[in-house]
């Protein structure tokens, strides 16, 4: 049971694309910083934005990459690397299509269910998916030919977005049970009994 020691927020980088359905991971990532007080700062050296502090006892790093989503591994696998952070030890926050806005999902390891920012992450790791995800629901378009400008072009409507920001302000509990590693424990808070 390997404590989380990077959390990661996935979006595009930018004005354009802040307020779309793909950068709910960066957002989510933005408020763990404004809520325990951490400044995130550029590194070019990680192509990201990051920052390292006390998260409910634990030593944690996050990291917002710059790149473009589809290069989010260009970013997260030099930090892994260079603080010899394991897979086991990484939490990614991204948007999830599956499931309507509110609706937050922990998942321990798996493939990349055909998002690009997972994908890249996974093969810059040299093929590892142990990593922990944070999945944030930003529901579905209805027409596979509607996903990227609904991800990417559109602001996410107010309503949809009040409900995700209210769904990842987690009591200290909880956010310390999926820091400490204790996926379990964090998964039956989060998810409800019975539930994956």
């Amino acid at each position: 049971m390997a404590a989380i020691r990077l959390i990661v927020g996935l979006g595009n980088p930018g004005p354009r694309y802040e307020l779309t359905r793909h950068n709910v991971g960066a957002n989510f990532v933005g408020y763990l910083a404004r809520r325990f007080a951490l400044s995130l700062s550029p590194d070019s050296k990680f192509k990201g934005l990051v920052s390292r502090g006390d998260l409910c006892g634990f030593d944690v790093r996050l990291l917002l990459p710059t790149t473009y989503m589809n290069d989010s591994g260009e970013s997260v696998a030099p930090m892994s690397r260079f603080f010899k952070i394991e897979p086991e030890e990484i939490l990614v926050a991204h948007d999830e299509m599956a499931f309507e806005p509110g609706l937050l999902r922990l998942k321990p390891g798996g493939g990349d269910n055909g998002h690009n920012g997972l994908r890249s992450i996974i093969a810059c790791l040299g093929g590892q998916r142990g990593f922990h995800r944070l999945r944030i629901g930003v529901g579905h378009p209805g027409d596979r030919e509607q996903v990227t400008p609904y991800l990417t072009s559109h602001t996410m409507p107010k309503q949809e977005r009040t409900a995700v920001e209210q769904a990842w302000e987690f009591p200290d509990e909880l956010l310390r049970a999926v820091i400490s590693g204790d996926m379990a424990s964090a998964m039956n808070a989060l998810h409800g009994p019975g539930e994956d």
